[in-house]
Parts: C-alpha cells; structure tokens; sequence
C-alpha cells in the first residue's frame, strides 16, 4: 500500500474544516497519507514574498498533491493562489474538493484543479489515487 504525501491547504482560521477533511481521509482503510502542510502558528504569511514562496514550495515539493478545501478560497486566496502557483510548476496535480452544502467553489480554484470532488472519503480519495 502506498503513502499519499498531500499538501492540504488551510486556512488557520478554519483549522476545523481542515481537521475534518483529515477525518475523512482516514475513514478509508485502504488509503494512507501523511500531511506536509504549514502547521500553524507559523510565521509563513508575514515573511516577504519570496520567502513566503520558498516556504511553500518546501512543503509541497515532497508532496502526492495539493488538496484545496475550495469553499474557503474567498478568505485567503492570497496563499491558494501563491500554492497553485507553486503545484503548477512542480507539476503537482491539484484536487479541489467542495465544501458541504450549497457553497460555490471559486473559478480560479475550478479552473486550477485536476480533479473537482464533493465531501466524501470515496470521492476525494479516489481523486488523490487518480492523479497523484
């Protein structure tokens, strides 16, 4: 069985969503993953651009994908943007995965993502097992 190395990008103000996508990934027996996100607190967001990018780029290249919980891209879109970014040019597949609910998910999310999936184990795991 092979380790998913996921990038899951988050928003620290919203750290339950993230932790609850991280339930949902493990409810899959059969899927394994290990998380190199930018634990929080972190000083990441207040470091000048480049070394905000260098950050980035230090947890994302040993990583599978980049996962975006894409609900929440309105509140720091600043940092998706600079991942996408980032995944594009380490040829990282990106899985956007939708909020529960009627929430829409942001068009440079959309146009960025790989694989769109809902909020369920079956489909966001099948979606990192495709791509990455």
């Amino acid at each position: 069985m092979s380790t998913y190395h996921l990038f899951i990008s988050q928003s620290w103000r919203y750290s339950d969503a993230y932790e609850r996508l991280q339930d949902l990934l493990r409810m899959e027996p059969a899927f394994t993953f290990q998380g190199h996100s930018v634990p929080a607190p972190h000083p990441v967001i207040e470091l000048d651009a480049q070394a905000f990018e260098q950050a980035i780029v230090e947890h994302l290249r040993p990583c599978s994908a980049l996962v975006i919980m894409a609900g929440v891209y309105p509140t720091f879109g600043k940092w998706i943007d600079k991942e996408i970014e980032v995944a594009r040019r380490l040829g990282k597949p990106i899985i956007a995965v939708k909020p529960f609910g009627p929430e829409r998910i942001s068009p440079t999310v959309r146009n960025a993502a790989n694989a769109e999936c809902g909020w369920s184990t079956r489909t966001i795991v099948g979606a990192i097992t495709l791509h990455a």
